[in-house]
């Protein structure tokens, strides 16, 4: 093997020793906190409860390590045996060559690619979430999603991979116009996500008249939120697990509390999750988090632009270059890349948390400076998801997009500096 591939396989081998690591020391914490419930979480979960997220936090850490495993075998012989090539020249003889033929053959190698996955997504679906009384989707529906899912791809991706490839021929800064043309798509995705693509896989309805619809449009009033609907979705349709989101922005922003969310919490719970989601849109974490997600798009347009001029980028896993022929370089892009973003993520996360922070912060304020509500609606989640109360540092350190529910306890119980 050439040098390029012996790095691939370095970094591929590093990722995947550094994941089991993780999952180790994190059931290692969870096992340490095994044996009776710590004493900060004693007053809002029973020893049953604690036992059984354990039980499931174990669970998910031995389904996600053999994952790791077979990802990472799947990935290396994807790369190293000659498959990719073999299959980009053997659909190029189906259907030819040219921008939108070479975007199909782009689209049907990912497909299949995402095919050794589909156990995993089973069976995290109908044994592992099953088991501990939080699946409530059916075969018919699971299979449903994929559908759908490979239709809006079909309809979506192909057409923005021929965009991309298009542009190769039209300008020497091609990846330039290309990460001008995805950044505008993705600005357009914001709105139209919400309103057209997420009410095919789910209900939404607007919150019915009541005492919680006028307590929430108060607190939109008094924050200066200038809401023009609160939804509710279906999400018992598929999982106990419940949630609430913020999507969107400008007049085409939307508050989306899950149905299981709102079965589960009182009415000052809910206005402060509620003011937790406002919380991020008046701190300006929705036009900081687009500029950043615009300079990891710039980089990556560019790597891709550099690696595409680069003949011994790709023949390095056999392909032959071809100066007018984007799609080698795509596709391995696509695949490596996450081996390098897989170390920066650590870094993605902690902005999150510090912004997770913020919006509790305004929550707490916008309750009147009562840190309670908020408190006691983190808890209920946290019971009720059966979520990891005691992760090891290391673990939530590199992974969680949120602080620990301790953290976030003491942060907003605290109050302003």
């Amino acid at each position: 093997m050439n040098t390029l591939l012996w790095i691939v396989v370095g970094l591929l081998i590093a990722r995947m020793g550094m994941q089991l690591y993780l999952e180790w020391a994190n059931s290692r914490a969870v096992l340490a906190a095994s044996g009776s419930v710590p004493v900060p979480f004693r007053s809002f979960i029973d020893e049953a409860t604690y036992a059984k997220s354990i039980e499931y936090t174990l669970a998910k850490g031995r389904l996600t390590r053999v994952e790791v495993v077979w990802d990472a075998a799947i990935l290396a012989v994807v790369l190293l045996s000659g498959l990719l090539p073999w299959l980009w020249t053997a659909f190029a003889g189906i259907w030819g060559t040219g921008v939108w033929a070479d975007a199909l053959s782009l689209f049907v190698i990912g497909w299949l690619l995402s095919l050794p996955g589909l156990p995993f997504d089973w069976y995290g679906t109908f044994r592992l979430e099953e088991r501990f009384g939080f699946n409530r989707s059916t075969v018919g529906l699971w299979i449903s999603d994929k559908v759908k899912g490979l239709f809006l791809g079909v309809l979506l991706g192909i057409p923005l991979i021929a965009l991309i490839l298009w542009l190769v021929g039209m300008s020497e800064v091609w990846w330039l116009w290309a990460f001008a043309a995805i950044f505008v798509f993705q600005i357009i995705m914001m709105v139209l996500f919400p309103m057209i693509i997420m009410p095919l896989f789910n209900k939404f309805e607007e919150l019915p008249e009541g005492e919680l619809k006028r307590r929430l449009f108060a607190l939109a009033d008094r924050t200066g939120f200038r809401a023009k609907t609160i939804l509710q979705m279906d999400g018992s349709k598929r999982s106990a697990h419940s949630n609430a989101f913020f999507t969107g922005f400008g007049r085409f922003r939307r508050i989306v509390l899950f149905d299981t969310l709102i079965g589960q919490m009182d009415e000052p719970e809910l206005e402060a999750v509620l003011a937790h989601e406002i919380g991020h849109y008046k701190c300006g974490h929705i036009p900081r988090m687009l500029g950043l997600a615009a300079v990891s798009l710039f980089v990556s347009f560019a790597v891709i632009g550099w690696l595409a001029a680069s003949p011994w980028f790709v023949e390095a896993f056999g392909f032959a270059w071809e100066a007018d022929r984007l799609g080698p370089a795509l596709l391995l892009f696509m695949l490596l890349s996450g081996l390098v973003t897989f170390w920066i993520s650590p870094l993605s996360n902690r902005l999150s948390r510090k912004h997770e922070y913020e919006a509790d912060a305004f929550a707490r304020d916008a309750m009147a400076g009562d840190p309670q509500p908020l408190v006691s609606a983190l808890r209920k989640l946290s019971a009720k998801n059966l979520s990891n109360l005691t992760p090891a540092p290391v673990y939530s350190g590199f992974y969680y997009s949120h602080p620990t529910l301790l953290e976030r306890e003491g942060a907003v119980s605290a109050g302003p500096p």
